[in-house]
């Protein structure tokens, strides 16, 4: 529009200078028509509203989500034309089949009445987890000879989180062929008052609900109860999330796979009441979303695509990590987490267990899901369990060959690997491991 502005001031310039009377003339309607394009246009663009319904912002893999955008004209003048979009990421549009599966229209051209109203109607079927953002609803609007255009963001988004699948297991706690529940260690962590193992004499400092009376009276001499170390049995899931682990030719498939393992893991130990918990080198989505710029009144419509949208990018260099504990929020918190999780290029594995081993809890196997296995990953992982750490390595790896060649260096530190193909094999694994069948 400032062009046309600026051309017709000057051939108007030109007409009055050399006294150019019919195209002065032409000049001034010429200039009418560009002020009155520009007046409605801003009209337009500014009486116009948008609004956006979803019917859940929580799914599972499967669920249809409905999502109703109303588009409402507060304005004395009828818009002619107004192009309404409500965007979606371009990740969750990839692959055969997506991420999201949209049926029905989220983009249409539409003519307002003053005081009207209309509605674009279109449902998402998740077919995998994610954290997706829905809109922001783009608005587009000009004048009739394409001389001014406005564009602007109409709806802030909203945010759809897909949880994770869920396999169910059979069976035993899966880090060191034990039951699940209280079990004997080589080592002692903490003393159990309810299970007594013996009785020694006394010794100066013990409390007095140690004291074995009955021993006590029969030789004379005081006695103190000695109690068996125990433990509770459960898991700390450590998911290797960098990008440079996973091959892009088996993505999204692997890192998918890693997901469904860890969540249905988790699951397992959660209904039998054990504590469970999370380390990963992945980035939570969340980080990416931008909460500023969605009211903006941008010139071009990339800009206003960009300016509610999330970040493309985030270097996260300080690990994802949920406590392991038992808590009744806890599994919630873990799958949330899971939901959120994508492939980053911040710690490595080394780094990651360098960097949480402090953290990780002793009376937890850790169990390490890897697409692949370096010898820096072995030696991070060798070093974990000659700390005290029980430790199990689940190899995401559908080749056979493949896998027999990144066991071998975890294999030589000593570390319990198996092998995690497909779906299929995430129940038939742990079976295998955990029952010996």
């Amino acid at each position: 529009m400032r062009k046309w502005l600026v051309g017709v001031m000057l051939v108007l310039g030109f007409a009055l200078v050399f006294r150019l009377g019919l195209l002065a003339q032409a000049m001034y309607g010429m200039l009418a028509v560009v002020m009155t394009s520009r007046w409605l246009t801003r009209q337009w663009s500014d009486s116009v509203v948008a609004r956006r319904q979803c019917s859940r912002l929580t799914a599972e893999i499967g669920d249809l989500v409905t999502v109703l955008v109303t588009v409402q004209h507060q304005g004395r003048w009828p818009v002619t034309w107004i192009l309404v979009e409500d965007l979606l990421p371009a990740q969750a549009l990839m692959f055969d089949p997506p991420r999201l599966q949209v049926t029905g229209k989220r983009i249409d051209v539409l003519g307002l009445a003053p005081g009207g109203s209309k509605t674009l109607l279109y449902q998402l079927r998740c077919n995998r987890r994610g954290y997706f953002q829905i809109g922001p609803t783009v608005l587009e609007t000009g004048d009739l000879f394409g001389l001014d255009r406005r564009y602007r963001v109409g709806a802030d988004p909203d945010f759809l989180l897909v949880y994770p699948e869920i396999i169910p297991l059979e069976g035993y706690e899966l880090a060191s062929r034990r039951p699940i529940g209280e079990v004997r260690m080589t080592y002692r962590l903490y003393e159990d008052p309810t299970r007594i193992a013996g009785v020694r004499q006394y010794q100066a400092g013990d409390p007095l609900n140690r004291v074995h009376w009955r021993a006590t009276a029969r030789t004379g001499i005081l006695h103190s109860k000695v109690y068996e170390p125990s433990t509770v049995a459960g898991a700390t899931l450590l998911v290797d999330f960098h990008r440079g682990s996973h091959e892009l030719r088996h993505e999204p498939v692997r890192s998918e796979l890693a997901v469904t393992a860890a969540a249905s893991i988790l699951h397992t130990l959660y209904q039998m009441g054990q504590q469970i918990g999370l380390v990963t080198n992945g980035r939570d989505a969340a980080d990416r979303v931008r909460l500023e710029g969605w009211a903006s009144d941008s010139r071009t419509r990339d800009v206003a695509r960009r300016a509610a949208a999330m970040t493309a990018q985030s270097d996260r260099l300080r690990p994802i990590t949920v406590p392991t504990g038992r808590s009744p929020e806890q599994f919630q918190q873990i799958l949330e987490t899971l939901a959120r999780l994508e492939l980053t290029d911040g710690l490595t594995l080394p780094q990651l267990i360098q960097e949480t081993q402090s953290h990780l809890p002793r009376d937890a196997t850790v169990v390490a899901i890897l697409p692949r296995a370096t010898a820096d990953d072995a030696i991070a992982l060798g070093i974990l369990r000659r700390s005290g750490f029980s430790v199990t390595v689940l190899l995401n790896i559908y080749d056979d060959y493949d896998f027999a060649m990144a066991a071998g260096p975890l294999m030589a530190e000593g570390i319990e690997v198996r092998q995690l193909k497909d779906r299929e094999g995430i129940a038939s694994v742990c079976r295998q491991y955990l029952l010996g069948r």
